[in-house]
């Protein structure tokens, strides 16, 4: 019987507290949520990123410690990919491919890269456009 299960969260490593916060929350949309341990997590609608950073370890479960700007992540822009460019776009972030065609959770989709200031890999995808032509 095949199991049910939903992603919880994913760790991502930060070397600045506050420009990691200052990013996610407000480039991303992140909640920033303060855990009953003094950090925080940054939080979306049903999933978690638990974060490691100055002071962090992450054994006895991490054998090897996730780095900075070592992760790979994918968000869906719930809405035109223009208006993904326009966001990144005010906040003075650059982007580096896109719009690019892509497959997704929700299928083919449009997405854009861009970094956090870590240089973790980020993408917005989005359902909304009919995909440009680009790779897949």
């Amino acid at each position: 019987m095949k199991p049910t299960v939903t992603l919880d969260h994913t760790v991502m490593h930060v070397s600045d507290w506050d420009s990691a916060t200052a990013f996610w929350r407000d480039v991303m949309g992140a909640d920033i949520v303060s855990t009953p341990h003094g950090a925080v997590v940054f939080r979306f609608a049903n999933a978690q990123l638990n974060l490691h950073g100055p002071g962090a370890i992450g054994s006895p479960v991490a054998r090897v410690p996730v780095q900075p700007g070592n992760s790979d992540l994918c968000f869906e822009w719930h809405g035109p990919i223009e208006d993904a460019q326009s966001h990144l776009a005010t906040h003075g972030v650059e982007i580096e491919l896109g719009p690019v065609n892509r497959f997704g959770l929700k299928g083919r989709g449009t997405s854009l890269y861009f970094r956090d200031p870590d240089g973790t890999l980020c993408e917005f995808i989005s359902y909304v456009d009919d995909a440009p032509s680009g790779q897949s």
